[in-house]
């Protein structure tokens, strides 16, 4: 068997999984064996095949075997048509280390009250004039690679995002294009299995109304349902959020922004060869049965904005 999964979780997270997610203990290794076969017979996909990852890929779908497999599809396609965010992640590149030194993305120790994991953004923290916003994507979603490789809870319970805006000025907004808005919520939200239980947003500046809808074109109604804005009210975003698991700048007792930036950064290097092998796994759309997608089929957004001139 390829890399054999061996579970960590605690009783009460196996009890979690099973009501949850329908996972079955008793199945497990046959449903990730029946995505495995199907994975060697689609010769578009070079996908990797260990126990986990197809294991979190079932979890994020809830066990569906269908929904598992047009989730890998859309994974490993996403990453091939956007190469721009999914090649050259060396962490030791010298422009990769200056971003993830701004710790823009920050997967925070620990968990919340629902044992769920909280990741947190930090938009204004980066120079549009002298980082583009597909490098910042590109460390962003690095780090999220490397924190669900290593993170079994957080592939049964979810996560929870707090979205911090402040230092956005109109340069920074002037960035989150609808192209970009429609490239990072189909990624995030067809191709990831990490199930987004709430999206909160911190310091919003005043023109933030106009980069939220474009966002909210692309967003699925649950995950709408899910947002929550704050302003600048740390008791608000408290309230969705608790404190126990926010760093000490946002009114938590969690560590510093600091800490955990070194802790990403050590994260991240100690995945480093890892981070390069993954380049490798993605899709030929020459071998693909059928028609061939393009960027335009995944990414295209011409009909979501005749959609959004007549809202």
């Amino acid at each position: 068997m390829v890399g054999e999964y061996v579970c960590t979780l605690s009783e009460e997270l196996q009890k979690r999984a099973k009501e949850e997610i329908n996972e079955d203990p008793e199945r497990r290794a046959e449903d990730i064996q029946h995505i495995r076969d199907w994975l060697k017979h689609q010769p578009h996909i070079k996908a990797r095949t260990d126990d986990w990852t197809i294991l979190r890929f079932l979890r994020g779908c809830k066990f569906s075997l269908q929904r598992t497999k047009e989730k890998l599809d859309m994974f490993y396609t996403c990453k091939s048509l956007c190469p721009e965010w999914y090649k050259n992640r060396d962490p030791q590149d010298k422009k990769m280390r200056a971003i993830l030194e701004l710790g823009t993305c920050l997967p925070l120790p620990g968990y919340d009250s629902r044992g769920r994991k909280v990741v947190l953004t930090r938009w204004g923290e980066f120079d549009p004039s002298h980082i583009g916003l597909s490098d910042l994507m590109k460390v962003s979603l690095a780090v999220l690679d490397v924190w669900m490789e290593e993170d079994e809870q957080a592939s049964v319970t979810a996560m929870v995002m707090v979205e911090d805006c402040g230092g956005l000025t109109f340069s920074h907004l002037a960035t989150f294009t609808p192209t970009f808005a429609k490239k990072a919520s189909t990624i995030i939200q067809e191709g990831y299995p990490m199930r987004p239980k709430g999206l909160n947003y911190i310091n919003t500046p005043a023109a933030f109304d106009t980069v939220f809808n474009i966002f909210k074109t692309f967003m699925k109604e649950k995950m709408k349902r899910r947002t929550h804005f704050h302003g600048s009210d740390l008791d608000s975003l408290h309230k969705e959020v608790p404190k126990e698991v926010l760093p000490v700048e946002y009114g938590g007792t969690n560590g510093t922004i600091e800490d955990i930036k070194k802790y990403w950064l050590q994260r991240v290097d100690a995945r480093r060869d890892w981070l390069i092998e993954d380049e490798q796994y993605g899709v030929d759309e020459s071998k693909r049965p059928g028609k061939a997608k393009t960027s335009a089929d995944l990414f295209g957004i011409e009909g979501s904005f005749r959609k959004l001139n007549v809202d």
